[in-house]
């Protein structure tokens, strides 16, 4: 069985608060970890109400601390909301604090728009164009190099491990070129996720921290009892892809019973679209699912992605989910 990844939105619930969401973030790290999950990953959005990771190395720390052995990274840092100079400092202090654990996934959209750039006091757009650079600049830096003449002591030599991520064929070109590992965020993005796989592996020139193509895709995964009870914590995640996509982003909602027949066919028709890469149902059907698309992506490796409103059954589907993919391979 190729590794499972985690991936964490640290979602705020509806009448719950950030505090309360990063606690149930500790305790689904440490479910992801006691089954045998690989990595632990945290997204960085700002200005999301329904989003509690946006200090995400904060939040990497706060993660660490609750678990011992899962690697924990970001999947990931958007790179034009920030400096490389900082980055290097933050990943390469997390890296001194849990060593052998720490990935630093790169993005290059910086979801924002002209507003948020004002707060970040940051041209996000002019950035995202200096991404390749950055992304370099970074790699020096934990090289130990002065770049520009200074040094950043905390990244000098850090034990980082870096992902490039993307959604397009831009950041499966730039992985291939720098000889980096590359996540596909398929979750919420499929649309180029085969024609990205391809390019990455087609165009992939070694580098000293891989000789070969490492590919990663996300994937939606809820698990339960029954294919009825699986889609009905799946309609909390469902309710929020809708809301997003007609500009009223929220926090997480209870499930609702047959949320997908209450939609208009524009709709569902856009939810099905980009919940495509899906497996949720029983262990059985999830198994079969996430087998037809690692047949489908030949990745090595899948991240999965599954907020729903209970923690509990949250933290569950990850057991189920690990259950049955290490039944049909032991």
């Amino acid at each position: 069985m190729i590794p499972l990844s985690v991936l964490d939105l640290v979602t705020v619930r509806e009448g719950s608060t950030v505090a309360q969401s990063l606690a149930i973030s500790a305790d689904y790290a440490r479910a992801a970890e006691a089954a045998g999950y690989k990595r632990f990953w945290v997204a960085e959005h700002h200005g999301m109400d329904g989003i509690a990771g946006g200090a995400t190395s904060v939040v990497l720390a706060h993660i660490g601390q609750a678990t011992s052995k899962i690697r924990i990274g970001a999947g990931g840092i958007m790179l034009p909301n920030h400096t490389p100079f900082v980055i290097a400092e933050q990943f390469g202090t997390l890296a001194a604090l849990f060593p052998g654990r720490v990935d630093l996934g790169l993005g290059r959209a910086p979801g924002a728009d002209g507003r948020l750039g004002n707060a970040l006091r940051k041209n996000i757009m002019a950035a995202a164009e200096q991404f390749p650079q950055d992304v370099v600049e970074l790699r020096a830096r934990f090289a130990g190099q002065a770049v520009g003449g200074v040094t950043a002591p905390q990244a000098d030599g850090a034990d980082v491990e870096m992902w490039i991520l993307g959604s397009s064929l831009f950041g499966a070109q730039l992985a291939a070129m720098l000889g980096l590992p590359y996540a596909f965020a398929s979750h919420f993005a499929p649309a180029q996720l085969d024609d990205a796989a391809r390019v990455y592996r087609e165009r992939f020139q070694p580098s000293e921290v891989l000789d070969k193509p490492h590919f990663m895709a996300a994937i939606n995964v809820i698990a339960a009892d029954s294919d009825e009870e699986a889609a009905y914590l799946a309609s909390s995640t469902d309710q929020s892809f809708v809301a997003l996509r007609t500009g009223n982003p929220g926090r997480l909602k209870p499930p609702v019973r047959d949320y997908r027949a209450s939609l208009p066919g524009s709709a569902l028709a856009m939810l099905e679209q980009v919940r495509s890469v899906s497996a949720i149902g029983t262990p059985q059907k999830v198994r079969e699912g996430i087998e037809a698309f690692i047949a489908r992506t030949g990745a090595d490796e899948l991240i999965v992605s599954g907020a729903t409103f209970d923690p509990q059954a949250q933290c569950r589907s990850l057991a189920l989910t690990m259950e049955a993919m290490e039944r049909v391979t032991g």
